[in-house]
């Protein structure tokens, strides 16, 4: 099967070359800051499945460059989606738990009202409108705290000031779910592969398991790591940063593994083969 692949250096995308046989393009092959870029990419390659794992994922710096985001995390995969309907090519897309307001305290599932409470958040919004809008068979998937040993994410980070540091303070109110880039990959090749076969595709949620807090996520990574670093849990009103971020990130991934199959995975078991990978670079 020819699989095409936006993205080629994130987390997700990296997970997919490793256990797939798959075309992946970087921002030299398709710019997504110029989304008809995109769309001819598709059109040439004319593959069996398209993996958009290409984002704007700078948080805060989206609140200053909205109209960046929006063109990379809406109008392109809007131009992905379109030319994927055009071909009759089955689209998975990226997406994620920004898109909810972050109240309360239940898992939130696809079919909640969506009220993004920061400028990445309304993108991602956009990019989901825009995909589904396009008309042809595609899967969106949601994910959240998305962790590999690759690139910038929370792990790296804890690993890299636990060098330097006794003790952290960490936000201990916000909850969702940690989840290793791999088992997304995996995820959407399953999906990917199920829609080649004639699967419609639809809205869906997928993040590790158990929920827990940023807190208790950096204890459990020093404790695995065997770093010794005492974590103190803080509120987010003392932890501000540019972007808002959502208290309650838990979703509801029934639906997904009704359809395909697909269980949350544990992420400390994922955690503990990011630690491996580390190792070994």
């Amino acid at each position: 099967m020819n699989i095409l692949v936006f993205g080629k250096t994130g987390q997700v995308a990296r997970e997919l070359q490793r256990i797939a046989d798959v075309t992946a393009l970087g921002r030299d092959d398709a710019d997504l800051s110029r989304p008809e870029r995109c769309a001819e990419a598709i059109r040439t390659a004319a593959p069996d499945l398209v993996i958009n794992a290409a984002a704007y994922t700078a948080v805060d710096r989206a609140e200053e460059d909205e109209a960046q985001a929006t063109l990379i995390n809406a109008d392109a995969p809007g131009a992905m989606a379109r030319a994927c309907a055009a071909q009759n090519i089955p689209f998975c897309h990226i997406s994620t738990d920004y898109v909810f307001d972050g109240t309360g305290t239940e898992p939130r599932s696809p079919s909640d009202p969506v009220a993004p409470c920061n400028a990445y958040g309304r993108s991602k919004r956009a990019g989901e409108v825009a995909v589904r809008d396009a008309g042809g068979r595609a899967a969106i998937l949601r994910t959240s705290w998305v962790v590999s040993a690759h690139g910038n994410n929370f792990i790296k980070t804890m690993l890299r000031l636990a060098e330097t540091r006794e003790s952290l303070t960490v936000v201990e109110d916000q909850i969702g779910g940690p989840t290793p880039a791999a088992d997304i990959a995996a995820a959407l090749l399953r999906i990917g592969r199920a829609m080649v076969a004639g699967h419609e595709g639809g809205l869906y949620h997928f993040s590790g398991a158990p929920d827990t807090s940023w807190a208790g996520f950096a204890r459990e990574i020093f404790s695995r790591s065997g770093a010794e670093v005492d974590v103190f849990g803080i509120p987010t009103s003392e932890y501000p940063t540019p972007a808002p971020r959502p208290l309650n990130s838990r979703l509801d991934c029934g639906t997904l593994e009704a359809d395909f199959g697909i269980a949350r995975p544990d992420w400390r078991a994922g955690l503990s083969l990011i630690l491996k990978d580390l190792a070994l670079t």
